[in-house]
């Protein structure tokens, strides 16, 4: 439906920013982070999802793909709704969110309003196996190290930039050569900047 929407920034309210394109303003339920990378008056581009249930269409917009992907994957998750997945993006960025499911930090997500240690848990249970099934669909090039999620931080760091949805292939080139002896956060915060470049 909507891949994302290009336009000017008209109206910025809490956790809502409306983009005017083309005359039409459209509302996009987004998140602190993506509010915080907003001015009114200037033009901006937000990666949209519509989600549709009964009479209802809501918009939701996000100033990266990673965050994003990130909601998508929220979303997924059994009773993880919109409102949910919001404010936990609203309390964490995409790699922190990525990094808590992979090391099993509950208390990241509990940081988030209105989310309890059940749906914590919930959440952690099923991307974690997610995770894992897709590690193993991962084909690297031979001279990257293997993506597993044995609790070695090659492969712990590789789950969390699959969480950010990178392919099997960027993940082994991102992480080849990064001092493995560096805590986790710090080697995921590394592969990311190489992606990015």
């Amino acid at each position: 439906m909507f891949y994302y929407l290009n336009g000017t920034v008209t109206e910025i309210e809490p956790n809502l920013a409306v983009i005017d394109c083309g005359g039409v303003g459209y509302g996009c339920a987004t998140t602190n982070y993506t509010l915080s990378q907003l001015k009114k008056g200037e033009r901006t581009k937000l990666y949209t999802y519509l989600h549709v249930r009964e009479d209802v269409f809501d918009l939701f917009g996000f100033a990266s793909q990673n965050e994003l992907n990130s909601f998508k994957m929220l979303i997924g998750v059994s009773g993880v709704g919109p409102k949910a997945a919001l404010a936990i993006l609203s309390s964490t960025t995409p790699a922190n969110l990525a990094l808590a499911i992979v090391t099993g930090d509950e208390k990241a997500l509990t940081a988030a309003p209105g989310i309890g240690k059940k749906i914590a848990q919930r959440i952690i249970l099923e991307l974690k196996d997610k995770l894992a099934r897709e590690q193993q669909s991962f084909a690297p090039d031979s001279s990257a190290p293997p993506l597993s999620l044995s609790g070695d931080k090659a492969g712990e760091a590789a789950a969390a930039l699959g969480v950010l949805g990178y392919t099997g292939q960027d993940i082994a080139l991102a992480l080849k050569g990064i001092d493995m002896t560096q805590p986790l956060e710090e080697i995921v915060r590394q592969s990311l900047r190489r992606m990015i470049k």
